[in-house]
Parts: structure tokens; sequence; C-alpha cells
């Protein structure tokens, strides 16, 4: 059984190919949702996003006509990560999407929402419950709209990708990438500092 500051290598067989991943301990407790997603195109790359930073649970909530996970590109578009694809449910709604969740980060792109955790310091933050256990997911609205307002409020926290132009949002693959980068980060920087506790 692998400790809370291990990590391991696993074989993931991906379009025929198998190839190691590290697994981290927050890998298995963390998913991303994607509600109402519009473009087959934005779940591919989220998929793919998603495991190149080893995280490999999706979950869609009521995605449009052309964004189910078996449009041909959404396929296209998840290179070496039809595994995640295909094994991402589609549920009717963000509660069922979260079951068993025990604490969630709905993003927003809106001015004036107060208490945001920018992406950095919400991954710090779920690094340390994952360390406790905790089952966590980050929620992503349409690329449209965003998440309704009951979605975003229902979360036990909030998170905004920081921007420097004066673009209100950047593509919800971006999005699912920049978070999943920062995810991984701050579990290697947490496995770092576990390491150096030990060897003192």
């Amino acid at each position: 059984m692998v400790g809370p500051t291990e990590a391991r290598l696993i074989v993931m067989d991906d379009e025929a190919t198998p190839a190691p991943m590290l697994e981290l301990p927050i890998h298995p407790l963390l998913r991303f949702v994607l509600v109402r997603p519009h473009y087959p195109e934005n779940v591919g790359a989220a998929a793919r996003a998603m495991k190149t930073m080893g995280f490999t649970r999706l979950v869609l909530v009521k995605p449009g006509k052309m964004a189910e996970p078996g449009h041909v590109m959404a396929i296209k578009m998840a290179v070496k990560s039809l595994d995640v694809l295909e094994a991402a449910p589609v549920v009717p709604d963000v509660a069922a999407a979260l079951t068993d969740v025990d604490f969630s980060y709905a993003t927003t792109a809106r001015r004036g929402v107060s208490g945001v955790l920018t992406a950095r310091r919400a991954a710090q933050d779920a690094v340390e419950r994952a360390r406790r256990g905790q089952r966590i997911a980050f929620v992503f609205g349409n690329e449209k709209t965003g998440l309704a307002e009951a979605d975003l409020l229902g979360a036990h926290a909030r998170m905004r990708i920081p921007m420097a132009a004066d673009q209100p949002s950047i593509n919800l693959g971006q999005a699912v990438q920049v978070t999943a980068y920062e995810l991984f980060v701050a579990a290697l920087e947490a496995r770092e500092r576990d390491g150096l506790g030990a060897s003192e």
C-alpha cells in the first residue's frame, strides 16, 4: 500500500501503448468536472490536459449534443488520453457529479466575486486536503456562460486563473491544463518537503 507521502509508477494502457505515469497521493482523490460543455474539442483537450499531469477522473455534466465523449473531435483531441475520455461518466447535474466529494472548487472568470483563490493557492489547499484523505473536485462551467450562480455559490471555494490582459476567460481546455499543472506542481513540492522532513 502506498503511504501518504510516497509516489509510485503505474502503467496505463492507452491506445495500445502502455506508458508509465507517476501517481501522487492527490491523483486518485481528485476529479475534474465539466458542466454543460459545448465543444467536443474542449472535452478531448481537457482529457489530454489532465492526463499529462497524472489525473484520470473526468466527469461530464449534461454535455451539449456535440460534446459527448464519443464524438469524433473529442476523440481526436484526446491524444493518448482515450482511457480518460472513455471512462468519463455523463451525469444529469452538478450534485450527481459531486457525490462523495468532500471539498469542491468552482472556477469562475467573473469579476466582483469575493474570496476567490488563485489557481496556485487552490492547488496548494487541495494538496493539503488530499493529504488528509479528502476527496476533491474542480468544477468548470460552460465555455460561454460559465457556471450557474447556484453551482458557483454551492461550491466550498471559488477559483480564478489570474490574467494580465483584458481578457475575461481562457479556453476550457487551457483552464483545465493550468489547473492540473498547478495541482501537480503543488503535489510534487509537498512530496519534496515530506522527504526533507523525513531525512532530518
